[in-house]
């Protein structure tokens, strides 16, 4: 069963790591932040900054080696869940495990087309609300969503540890 703790921390992360504005330069600073935790850590990822709108604009991405193409897919059902709920993936995962309802139960949606495991989080603009997602994916759920957390933190000036599952 989902920890309750670790839902309600997830929710204070997406409160906390509001951005007081996103352009494409910001995409590419976060973008690169990534990119450098990720290899210095040795990580293979993907890693994937995006505009939601139709059509949805990329504005940030790399696979580092070791990525396959699945994890492409994985960011792009990572980053629906965002798309759809404003919450990040490992939210919305932990809240249906919490619950203890499937993805389709509870939505009616193609789990071929939304991942509800950690890594995507919503790009929430104060005033504005959520405009996109950062999304990872290339190691278990959990270290993707920690991952982004400490990333945001950084770009925000905030205290990674603060702030990160434990």
């Amino acid at each position: 069963m989902a920890s309750s703790a670790d839902l309600a921390r997830v929710i204070h992360q997406e409160n906390e790591l509001r951005l007081p504005r996103f352009d494409f330069e910001d995409a590419w600073r976060l973008g690169t932040l990534l990119r450098d935790l990720a290899l210095a850590r040795k990580h293979a990822l993907v890693i994937d900054i995006r505009r939601f709108g139709q059509p949805v604009q990329p504005l940030f991405y790399v696979a580092l080696g070791g990525t396959t193409p699945d994890n492409s897919r994985w960011v792009q059902r990572k980053s629906n869940v965002v798309a759809r709920f404003h919450r990040s993936s490992y939210q919305v995962g932990l809240y249906l495990a919490q619950s203890n309802i499937s993805f389709k139960e509870k939505y009616a949606l193609d789990e071929a087309d939304y991942a509800t495991h950690g890594g995507s989080f919503p790009l929430h603009v104060t005033g504005t609300g959520v405009i996109g997602a950062v999304t990872v994916s290339g190691l278990p759920q959990r270290e993707d969503h920690n991952l982004v957390v400490e990333a945001l933190a950084r770009f925000l000036e905030r205290d990674p540890e603060s702030l990160r599952l434990p």
